[in-house]
C-alpha cells in the first residue's frame, strides 16, 4: 500500500474523561466512576488516525511550551508523524477537553482551546513546502477560521484536495465552502451550516446547502446509520455494527480514514466504506487517540465483515 502526504491543520488537546453512569442535569452532581487522560483535539486525532493508516502526514498545529503540549509533540513523533511545523507558545496553555462518556458510549464535550487559539496563517506559509507533495489537506475548526482559509487557498494554489470537517460547528461563507472539495458535516453540524432549525430534514438540508455553495462532494456522517453521499440520487454508505464503548473520537476517525483513501484514489463511495470501519472500531475502546485503528486492523475488520446493507 502506498503511503501518501496527508498534510494536517488542526487542533490538539489534552482530554480529561469521565465515565458516567447518566450526564448530569442542570445543577445534578454526578460520581464518575473512572477517569482517564488522553491525547485529542480533532486535529491531532485525525493526523493521528491518518499515520496508523499508512499515510506520511504532516502536522500543523500549536501547544503551548508546557509538559502537556511537550508530551504530545514527542508522541506524535512515536508514531510517525512530521513535527516540525508544531509550535511552542509560551503563553498560553496547551488546550483541553473536559468529556464524560456514559454507559451508552455518548459523550458530552467541553473544550478549552489554549494555544490553538494562536495557530495562525504565517504558519501556513511557513509550511508551504509540505503542500506541495501533498494528495490531501484534512482541516477541522478548532483553530482560528483565518488560519483555515489560509490553508484551504494554500491547498488550492498548490492542486491539493481540500477535506473540511466543520466542527464544532460556526458560520462559513459560501466563499470557503465553495473551494471545499469534500464536505464532511455530521447531521447537526450540516443544520448549523445552513443556518436552519434543528428539526430541518437532513436530506433537505444537504441538498440545500450542497447547491447554494457548490461543494463538490458533500459527506454527512449519520452515527450509528453510517453516513450518506448528499446528491440526486443521494448514496447510503450503511454503518458497520459494532457495541459502541465510547464515541468520542470516531467523527475523527472517519475523517482520517477518509483522507487516507480519498488520496490513494479510491472511489467516494469506497472510501466512505473504509472510513465507516475506521470509524466502528475507534468506538469499541476508550479515548480518542488510543482508539484508533491501525491499517492491519482496519484490512482484517474489513475481511471478516461483510458490507453492512
Amino acid at each position: 500500500m502506498s503511503k501518501e502526504n496527508i498534510v494536517v491543520v488542526g487542533g490538539c488537546n489534552t482530554d480529561f474523561v469521565l465515565d458516567v453512569a447518566h450526564f448530569p442535569a442542570p445543577g445534578e452532581t454526578v460520581v464518575s466512576k473512572s477517569f482517564n487522560t488522553f491525547g485529542g483535539g480533532k486535529g491531532a486525532n485525525q493526523g493521528v488516525a491518518a499515520a496508523r493508516l499508512g499515510a506520511n502526514v504532516t502536522l500543523i498545529a500549536r501547544v503551548g511550551n508546557d509538559e502537556r503540549g511537550r508530551n504530545s509533540v514527542k508522541f506524535f513523533q512515536s508514531e510517525g508523524i512530521q513535527t516540525d511545523h508544531i509550535t511552542f507558545d509560551d503563553d498560553l496553555a496547551t488546550g483541553l477537553a473536559m468529556i464524560a462518556v456514559n454507559e451508552k458510549g455518548e459523550n458530552t464535550i467541553v473544550v478549552s482551546v489554549g494555544a490553538n487559539s494562536r495557530l495562525l496563517p504565517q504558519d501556513i506559509h511557513n509550511a508551504e513546502a509540505a503542500f506541495r507533495s501533498a494528495k490531501a489537506v484534512l482541516l477541522q475548526l478548532e483553530v482560528p477560521l483565518e488560519t483555515v482559509t489560509a490553508a484551504v487557498k494554500t491547498a488550492h494554489k498548490h492542486g491539493v484536495a481540500v477535506i473540511l470537517n466543520p466542527a464544532p460547528a460556526i458560520p462559513l461563507s459560501a466563499e470557503l465552502l465553495s473551494q471545499v472539495d469534500y464536505l464532511t458535516p455530521n447531521e447537526t453540524e450540516l443544520i448549523a451550516l445552513i443556518g436552519n432549525s434543528a428539526d430541518a430534514d437532513v436530506d433537505a438540508a444537504a441538498l440545500e446547502l450542497k447547491k447554494s455553495v457548490g461543494t463538490q462532494h458533500l459527506i454527512v456522517t449519520l452515527g450509528s446509520k453510517g453516513a450518506m453521499i448528499a446528491g440526486q440520487p443521494k448514496q447510503i454508505i450503511p454503518a458497520f455494527p459494532v457495541d459502541a464503548v465510547d464515541t468520542t473520537a470516531a467523527g475523527d476517525a472517519f475523517n482520517g480514514g477518509l483522507a487516507v483513501s480519498l488520496a490513494q484514489g479510491k472511489s467516494l463511495a469506497d472510501s466512505v466504506r473504509y472510513a465507516n470501519a475506521v470509524g466502528a472500531i475507534s468506538t469499541t475502546r476508550p479515548g480518542a487517540q488510543p482508539s484508533l485503528p491501525s491499517v492491519l486492523e482496519v484490512e482484517r475488520f474489513l475481511r471478516e465483515r461483510p458490507s453492512p446493507s
